[in-house]
């Protein structure tokens, strides 16, 4: 019983579903987004391709109307019942308005010197989330009516075709549609929908009746004009606009507004599209502002006025010529100069990384009197560190160990690169097998060995790895050949490192010179910073005049602070070509 009970069941839900479906038909595909492209002709063999967005709405195609008009150049505005597009193809420009749902749009020239046109659409603009849609044989059909230019939709490869360097060939067409004188007609759709065969209406305008209080000016600069903004609340009142004279003046009333004027009044002296903004409360109530614009230096080409209901603006947008050349090359310079200041801020001398060496169960290079080489070089570390946060406040110090403990070669470099370090110095005592009577600092850059000596103080600084856990895996690779490699990698750095470790040699030395110089040999510290890299042997512990020098704490701090002025000997020279690398780039 219960299986008949449950297939009684299924057919009548069936039955039922079938029902729905007769009553009410199949439910309606959403839209789906297509793009369709668009060949555009400039004139002379120039041109470009652009994808205008559009939907397929069952069999048929619509495209986007601000999409087109922008795929087009054409400046574009919807405040959600209306779309306004300015064009500045000819002389006089004009602006097109179009309303969904109203099969009439209007065409207003911008300097009132011709008559409206209005045109009628075979079928309503559509409004879908926001955009106007017109199928695509329509669209392309209005916008060569409006431009007197060729705008065709090939059917056989779905391609829009556009050439805007001039006017049809033929007979114009911008009389089509022409309006007799002072006939004023908004485009703005009907309240209802006309019924099938009957002619449909024109609407006459909305005539608004609110009080409007102006609280800012805003002047909006865009590449080909400017949209100077009257931040207002309250309602939208009557207006009336005046496109500009031949001194360049527009003039903007609302019956019905106040503001205050002081605030409101604006002068500019930047070159822009508006030299200045007046305001002037009328006789009964209304306001006037006095747009003064420049058209001494700029080709104005259009204007156009328009209230926003959705941020209860009134914006009047104003089009000059666009000089492409112009536009790149002030993009070309904004972008250079973007880059340098990534460059500057990239290698300002921000960071400095102070490497004590050895540590912890690695004493380093032990002195005759027990002077531990690992106690010598934190204190000079530590010192040096304190000298550069003194007088470099904006430079920040990194240590690779602040006190007694055992931290690996190869990772004193990484946590160099890991805090962005711009130079890295590394501080060692010196020695030999035997006591012996050299003396005096020495500086190394990373290189292959070139005498014997440095090669010997390499080896010993590198006997550390020893000490460390895993060494053979850790530093498996590190050969000759990899130090070849590394200083090969590390030769964007050559030059600064040459630099740094002169310029720390010449303030460092106790004795003047000890015809060493600069030396270089493969110290495996040095291999891992991604900078300019030094290590400083500040003397020999193998010799007891020296010892007794390295163990003082004020003779410490000596060698400290004379590393630090080698430091900014370096910063000094290094930043002047900083300068002077900016300043050729900006010529």
């Amino acid at each position: 019983m219960p299986e008949r009970s449950n297939s009684l069941f299924l057919r009548l839900a069936g039955l039922l579903s079938l029902l729905v479906l007769f009553v009410h038909g199949p439910a309606a595909a959403e839209p789906l987004p297509v793009s369709v492209f668009m060949q555009v002709s400039t004139g002379s063999g120039q041109g470009y391709n652009i994808k205008v967005q559009g939907i397929r709405d069952n069999s048929a195609l619509l495209v986007d109307v601000g999409s087109m008009s922008r795929a087009l150049r054409l400046r574009n505005v919807f405040d959600g019942s209306r779309m306004q597009i300015d064009e500045g193809f000819g002389t006089p420009g004009s602006s097109f308005l179009l309303s969904p749902g109203s099969s009439f749009s209007l065409i207003v020239p911008a300097d009132g010197s011709t008559g409206k046109r209005l045109l009628q659409l075979p079928s309503a603009p559509v409004l879908r989330q926001g955009r106007i849609y017109l199928p695509v044989t329509q669209a392309c059909r209005i916008f060569a009516l409006w431009l007197d230019r060729d705008l065709t939709y090939d059917v056989s490869n779905g391609h829009i075709r556009a050439s805007v360097s001039g006017r049809r060939s033929g007979s114009p067409l911008r009389s089509i549609g022409l309006l007799p004188p002072d006939d004023a007609v908004d485009p703005s759709p009907a309240p209802a929908p006309a019924q099938p065969g009957q002619p449909q209406a024109i609407v006459p305008p909305r005539i608004p009746s609110g009080q409007s209080v102006i609280e800012d000016v805003r002047v909006e600069t865009l590449a080909n004009g400017c949209v100077v903004r009257m931040v207002a609340s309250g309602g939208e009142s009557v207006t009336s606009y005046l496109r500009p004279d031949e001194n360049g003046n527009a003039y903007l009333t609302i019956e019905k507004a106040s503001g205050n004027l002081a605030r409101l009044t604006k002068r500019y002296s930047d070159g822009g599209v508006v030299r200045s903004v007046t305001p002037l409360q009328l006789p009964g109530g209304a306001l006037q502002f006095t747009v003064a614009l420049n058209t001494s230096a700029l080709n104005l080409k259009s204007s156009s006025f328009q209230y926003d209901p959705k941020t209860g603006a009134y914006l009047l947008y104003v089009m000059s010529d666009v000089d492409v050349e112009a536009i790149r090359r002030t993009e070309k310079e904004r972008q250079i100069q973007q880059q340098l200041s990534r460059d500057v801020s990239k290698w300002k001398l921000d960071a400095v990384v102070i490497d004590a060496g050895h540590g912890g169960k690695d004493p380093g290079a032990i002195g005759t009197r027990g002077t531990k080489e690992k106690d010598v070089v934190l204190n000079i570390a530590t010192d040096l560190g304190m000298f550069v946060k003194q007088r470099w406040p904006g430079v920040k110090v990194i240590y690779t160990r602040k006190d007694d403990r055992f931290i690996q070669l190869n990772e004193r470099g990484k946590i160099a690169n890991r805090y962005a370090g711009k130079l890295f110095v590394s501080i060692h005592c010196n020695s030999t097998p035997s006591i012996t009577r050299a003396r005096g600092t020495e500086v190394y850059i990373l290189g292959p060995h070139k005498t014997q000596a440095a090669l010997d103080v390499a080896m010993f600084e590198n006997a550390v790895i020893s000490r460390e856990e895993n060494a053979r895996e850790t530093y498996k690779g590190f050969s000759d050949e990899f130090l070849i490699m590394s200083s090969m990698a590390q030769s964007a750095f050559a030059t600064q490192s040459t630099e740094l470790a002169q310029d720390v040699l010449r303030k460092a030395e106790r004795y003047g010179s000890n015809g060493f110089g600069v030396r270089q040999a493969g110290f495996m510290v040095l291999w891992t910073p991604s900078m300019p890299s030094i290590l400083v042997e500040t003397g020999y512990l193998s010799n007891p005049d020296e010892e007794k020098i390295l163990r003082s704490r004020e003779q410490q701090a000596k060698i400290a602070f004379g590393i630090f002025q080698g430091l900014q000997q370096y910063r000094a020279s290094y930043e002047n070509r900083q300068l002077a690398a900016g300043a050729r780039a900006d010529d």
